[in-house]
Parts: C-alpha cells; structure tokens; sequence
C-alpha cells in the first residue's frame, strides 16, 4: 500500500509495521498512537513510536525502503505525510512490567503488533501517576470507555507501582463513563 497525503495513522501503522515485519523486524506500537487506534480517531496523535530490540542500522534500512528518512533527532519522516516515525530505545516495559506479550491486529495490509487495549491504558496511566500528565489520564480513561480492559490486571499493576490512590481516582472517572453508557 502507497502512503499519501489521506493515509490515516492507523494505516500507515498497519504498513509500516508489516513493512518492518517483511524485513525480519519485530516492532511494537505503544504510546499515543496506540490512543488514537484503540478511541477511533477520538484522541489524535501525529507521531507512532515502535519499540523494537533491531539495530537502528537494521531499522533505518528499513525505514528508508519505504520512502521515510531520519532526521538529525530520532525522527523517521516521509515526504508524503505529517506523521512521523519514532523508535525509543527497548525494553518493552510499562513502569516496572515488562511486557512479552501484545496484539496483533490483522487488515488487508498485514498485521500491527500493538500493546493490548488494557497495556494501552497503563501506559498512559503511568504519565498520570509519575509525571500527574492530565493529557495521560484522559486517554486512558478513553482508550477504557471505548475498549474492553481488565481492571484487574490494571489494580494488580498499579498497586506495584505504588499507586493505588491514583488507581482509584483513575476508576471512578472510568466508571462514571461506563455507567453512563449502561442501558
């Protein structure tokens, strides 16, 4: 598929990552593009960040078969749309956990590897619980509202990381929304 000016974040994260696929590199979507996948669009990132344990020679290869080109930063741009590429440096962890295992969501494309909906939402509540980001705490809260997520496994996880007042703030905004939402 060609990227152009109406490829949309989702689809050029679904070709990037089976580009990358193709090429024996494994990338994972985290961050504020997975917000924008998992809120349909609601919550609108620019950037897509894949964590991947490839050599930045490896990756760059890569990127630039496919028209992107790095900048002097850590910034992958391609000429053709507004969104840009970034690679953070691995592990794959959300605050302490490291994360083995993901989704992978399948379209005519290919397939994007992609933290979980409930990843999704520890993510973004860790910028809320180390940094008080607001920004943060409205995505997870969205990614919540329009996602199935274990609460659960975000308890469990966020009593490990010594936040469970945050935790609780984070479930009543999250169950205010849902029942709302209840017939």
């Amino acid at each position: 598929m060609k990227i152009t000016r109406e490829t949309s974040l989702r689809e050029l994260a679904f070709i990037v990552c089976s580009h990358l696929n193709q090429c024996n590199i494994k990338a994972v979507l985290t961050g504020g593009a997975a917000v924008t996948i998992y809120t349909h669009g609601r919550c609108q990132s620019y950037d897509l960040d894949f964590i991947s344990f490839s050599t930045a020679k490896e990756i760059r290869r890569a990127m630039e078969k496919l028209g992107f080109h790095k900048n002097a930063g850590r910034h992958y741009t391609h000429p053709e749309t507004d969104f840009f590429i970034e690679f953070p440096s691995p592990p794959l962890c959300i605050g302490r956990l490291p994360i083995t295992k993901w989704a992978e969501l399948v379209s005519e494309v290919g397939v994007l590897s992609i933290l979980t909906p409930t990843q999704c939402v520890m993510d973004r509540l860790a910028g809320f619980y180390h940094w008080n980001d607001q920004g943060s705490f409205d995505q997870a809260v969205a990614v919540a509202v329009n996602q199935e997520i274990d609460v659960t496994a975000i308890r469990a996880w966020s009593q490990n990381e010594g936040m469970l007042v945050k935790f609780k703030i984070f479930l009543a905004a999250y169950t205010k929304h849902t029942d709302f939402l209840s017939p």
